[in-house]
């Protein structure tokens, strides 16, 4: 059984991941929107850089399970003479790898690996060493093999200036250390797909790193839904120390010396006793600085890797839609208004002239995370200065709901650890919850309208811009339920 450049990489990642992706696919979590957007993106990145070394001789098959046949096309435009070839594959002591672009200039062949990335990684001078092995022992010589990647500096004006838009960084040095190592690597990882039974190998931090296995659910089946794992900024490495002394559940954390930080033990004696915190002065203090009418805003945005408008950077956060829910009085009736952009323009300006209206002048606006808001706002301003004025009032009257969950004024149980309002909300408003929604996050949301733009989406449209209407709303309204509770707690 042949090893592929992903396989190698999943086995020094883990060889049981390796394995269970050979033998036992169908155990594999089924592929997040999150996950697709980002190979979409890896897409997307590749093609354009293509544009470096125009017209080139395309050697990937029609379909990637006949991938024998790129090493077919490979070879032939090798033997005609072609200087630039894109996705070219070769084979080697059973590794199966391809390139992005191979090019020969000056009689010399050179080789360039595509990123959506803007920094070199451990993990990436490992995929290029395999190339590197693949190509070599089969018999071209390589003079160089580089890395393309983003410039986080890039600023779009225009067209994109491919030479601008992305760097080429030289890893031959790095990749001929690691030649010495590949065979045994190669050899023991082949063993391992020949076994007849799954590997043991417990869980560990190498389940997310470098990259989330998509075999966790199977791998992680004997840990509660709710663990250890779960302790709010405890580090990888302390967790799996726990787990290591047989530490699984809060309750037997009482079997260990670790040390924690004081929201830390918070979060472990509310889970051990089912007990809540509530500061019912400090929380009082927030809601008496309040000031009507209270204007409830939740911001969405998309982070491309290629900017897609004027003055944007590469995964610069750009603002398409936003949710508003204004309280003119403490009893007064809801008003709401919202704004999602049309997918075929650059949304900022309209969604800047449209919140200026529709937030008014006076009275707080009231945020969940505040530096989301306040740092969209202020990239806005700085591309758009003659609105600075209105938008920096907008700035200014904002007060951050997060804050008395954040700092445990107010703590239950049920927020297991986190202050997001995915997790305050349905802990303060039990029949209200995003799980009734067709999009239920951020990402969800932000990677439905990128593929939209990208003209990549591929189901209803107008019934999926509803769907982002819908979660938006929630996030306005949950602020506005959630302060309710606030007024409350401190009435009792």
């Amino acid at each position: 059984m042949r090893l592929s450049k992903s396989s190698f990489i999943r086995g020094v990642q883990c060889e049981k991941m390796l394995y269970l992706d050979k033998h036992h696919s169908d155990l594999r979590e089924e592929s997040s929107v999150s996950r697709e957007a980002i190979f979409e993106q890896g897409t997307n990145v590749g093609l354009l850089a293509q544009d470096l070394f125009k017209g080139g001789y395309d050697a990937s098959p029609d379909d990637y399970s006949r991938i024998s046949k790129s090493l077919i096309n490979t070879q032939k435009a090798i033997e005609n003479g072609e200087s630039i070839i894109y996705e070219a594959t070769f084979e080697y002591n059973g590794l199966l790898s391809a390139i992005d672009i191979l090019v020969k200039e000056n009689n010399q062949w050179k080789a360039y690996e595509v990123k959506s990335s803007t920094s070199v990684s451990d993990t990436y001078v490992i995929d290029a060493a395999v190339q590197y092995y693949t190509i070599v022992n089969s018999g071209l010589e390589l003079s160089d093999i580089s890395l393309v990647l983003i410039n986080n500096e890039y600023v779009r004006n225009g067209e994109i200036d491919l030479n601008d838009f992305f760097k080429i960084i030289s890893v031959k040095n790095e990749v001929l250390n690691q030649q010495s190592i590949l065979p045994d690597k190669i050899d023991f990882l082949k063993k391992i797909i020949n076994k007849n039974e799954i590997p043991t190998k417990n869980i560990g931090v190498h389940c997310n790193e470098p990259y989330d296995c998509d075999f966790k659910a199977h791998c992680w089946k004997h840990i509660p839904e709710y663990s250890i794992f779960d302790i709010s900024r405890l580090k990888q490495k302390k967790k799996f120390k726990l787990y290591n002394q047989g530490i699984i559940t809060f309750d037997q954390l009482k079997n260990s010396d670790m040390k924690f930080s004081s929201s830390q033990k918070i979060q472990i004696n509310s889970e051990v006793h089912k007990s809540s915190i509530i500061k019912k002065d400090l929380i009082k203090n927030f809601t008496d600085s309040l000031s009507y009418p209270l204007y409830f805003l939740d911001f969405e945005t998309i982070l491309p890797a290629i900017p897609l408008f004027d003055n944007c950077k590469p995964f610069q956060q750009v603002v398409f839609q936003y949710s508003l829910h204004v309280q003119k009085e403490k009893e007064s009736n809801l008003s709401h208004y919202e704004y999602l952009a049309p997918s075929d323009i650059d949304p900022r300006e309209v969604f800047i002239e449209k919140l200026i209206e529709d937030c008014g002048s006076k009275g707080d606006v009231i945020v969940y995370n505040i530096s989301f808001e306040r740092g969209r706002l202020n990239e806005l301003i700085s591309i758009y200065p003659k609105y600075k004025e209105q938008l920096n009032n907008i700035i200014n009257r904002m007060k951050d709901l997060m804050i008395p969950f954040q700092k445990k004024w107010f703590y239950t149980p049920e927020m297991e650890g986190s202050y997001s309002i995915k997790y305050v909300l349905p802990a303060l408003v039990s029949d209200l919850s995003y799980d009734q929604l067709a999009i239920k996050d951020g990402g969800t949301a932000s990677n439905t309208f990128l593929s939209m733009v990208n003209n990549t989406f591929d189901r209803n449209e107008v019934e999926e811009r509803k769907n982002l209407l819908e979660y938006c709303k929630m996030d306005s309204f949950a602020m506005v339920k959630i302060l309710d509770e606030l007024f409350q707690v401190v009435k009792k």
